[in-house]
């Protein structure tokens, strides 16, 4: 689908390698969104993908992972809808899926998780009453919410969640300096865990399945 587009409209963490499969000629766009600015360059995309499609152009908006988690594509597919635009949805594999398992840790283990959630990190900022709804999931992922880990721990703790439960956090995750940090809510919660973004959070029994089944990665 790249190599017939006119123009691609890309996210920050899409790779070069997948970008070189655009066709010569194609116009590329960086679009990534930083923090403090997420609602500023959303405007600007919407912007871009009506002025570009009514100009007639093929415009391909290429998102790491899986489009219609956390990655905000439902709200372009509706101004699409609202605007007469014809669209087609490509769906990806979700970040969220994809690294923990990667990383050795499965998200749903018998005897270990028979369900778990995929959550922003910015809901609630870390607030306790936002969190209780997810404290008695077996397994919690948690995307964007290096920043606010350690409200995000404590707020678990208090909602009930053991301190005492594993968590990782895999940094840069299926590139070759992936790297992953273990511990516990409590140390989260302490703030005795360094990380940088962007890493994915995950909290659960099942982290401690990646001690076995990491040595066959």
């Amino acid at each position: 689908m790249l190599g017939e587009c006119d123009l691609v409209l890309y996210d920050r963490l899409v790779s070069p390698e997948i970008l070189a499969h655009a066709r010569a000629g194609a116009e590329l766009i960086y679009v990534g969104k930083h923090e403090g600015e997420q609602e500023q360059t959303q405007g600007q995309i919407f912007a871009l993908i009506l002025h570009h499609a009514a100009a007639g152009k093929h415009i391909a908006r290429l998102k790491g992972g899986d489009p219609l988690v956390f990655g905000r594509g439902g709200e372009e597919w509706a101004l699409a809808v609202e605007h007469g635009i014809e669209f087609e949805l490509i769906p990806g594999v979700s970040s969220a899926l994809a690294v923990p398992g990667l990383a050795g840790i499965p998200l749903t283990y018998r005897r270990l998780s028979q369900a778990f959630a995929v959550i922003t990190g910015h809901c609630g900022e870390g607030r306790s009453r936002e969190w209780e709804r997810y404290a008695l999931v077996d397994t919690l992922v948690i995307l964007m919410g290096v920043s606010n880990r350690a409200g995000i721990a404590q707020a678990l703790i208090e909602a009930g969640r053991p301190a005492d439960d594993p968590v990782a956090f895999i940094h840069r995750g299926t590139l070759r300096e992936e790297s992953v940090v273990e511990g516990t809510l409590a140390d989260v919660a302490a703030g005795r865990i360094e990380v940088k973004n962007p890493a994915i959070f995950v909290i659960g029994p099942v982290v401690t399945q990646r001690q076995s089944l990491k040595r066959n990665i």
